[in-house]
């Protein structure tokens, strides 16, 4: 049995996971995340009892029940190196015991729901609208770093999307994973259903030319003119496929559905979005 070692999985001296600073029994296997600290505190105020509530570094976590469900409600922060800290010390809350450092014998399988704002890429994803990442397309790598990923990546998608845009070689394999299909069903069966790219920024790599110029100034062209089957790239964030990756390769449920505050294609947006993301809130606790 490995006993894994002190440098792979810190643990602070009160017991909880370094980052998120959080003990094992803080959490609870209903989990829903957001990017913002202060979106955790309106998702708490909707909470009927509140058991915990803890602040590390850019990680808000506060633990506590809504309609009789015990839910973890927690940010995230802004990208996918982000996600690899949070999802694999969730994990390890749940599935490693913290004393003996090593894997428990039962698997606790976690159900992750990811809340956020996101760029529309089509015209039928107008600001306002509700886009559930149905498939995540990768940018940043991330996935390539971890062994079996070829068992969760989609490959065909992802060389016919490489082929389309005419991928840099100078850019990390972009990687394609689906969400959970349950999960999906169950949170967005009447929301818009699509396909997200998680991109390594929000300037840049998202096409948004403010001074520098772009290396490739056709991309988001070319993004919104692909088609797979009957797919076609809904919209922009920057966390949605480490989350589908890690969980699919960990065995948990996970999915990411955003509330779209900019069209890329139309170039408006809307920085007011508090009730659409209070509503959408509301929505996703109702069916965790």
């Amino acid at each position: 049995m490995r006993i894994i070692p002190e440098s792979e999985l810190i643990i602070n001296s009160d017991g909880s996971a370094f980052h998120l600073h959080i003990t094992p029994d803080q959490l609870s296997d209903k989990i829903v995340m957001m990017g913002d600290p202060d979106r955790v505190t309106m998702t708490a105020s909707f909470f009927d009892t509140i058991e915990c509530d803890v602040q590390s570094r850019e990680f808000h976590t506060v633990t506590g029940t809504y309609k009789g469900k015990r839910i973890t409600a927690l940010s995230h922060g802004i990208g996918t190196d982000n996600i690899d800290i949070v999802v694999t010390e969730l994990d390890a809350l749940a599935n490693i015991d913290f004393k003996t450092r090593t894997v428990k014998d039962e698997f606790k399988q976690l159900t992750m729901v990811r809340i956020g704002t996101s760029g529309g890429m089509q015209p039928h994803c107008p600001v306002g609208s509700y886009v559930v990442s149905e498939k995540s397309i990768g940018f940043d790598g991330l996935i390539h770093f971890y062994d079996n990923s070829k068992n969760i990546r989609e490959q065909e998608f992802e060389e016919a999307f490489q082929k389309h845009v005419k991928w840099s070689p100078f850019h990390c394999l972009p990687y394609v994973v689906s969400a959970d299909e349950e999960l999906v069903d169950r949170i967005g069966f009447d929301m818009i259903r699509g396909v997200t790219i998680s991109a390594t920024g929000f300037y840049g790599p998202q096409g948004r030319y403010v001074r520098l110029p772009l290396a490739d100034p056709d991309l988001n062209s070319k993004i919104e003119s692909f088609r797979f089957n009957d797919y076609s790239i809904t919209n922009y964030e920057m966390e949605s496929s480490a989350i589908a990756g890690l969980s699919k390769l960990m065995g948990h449920k996970a999915m990411t559905v955003c509330t779209i505050i900019a069209n890329r294609v139309a170039l408006d947006s809307n920085t007011d979005y508090k009730g659409s993301m209070e509503d959408l809130i509301r929505t996703v606790l109702d069916r965790i």
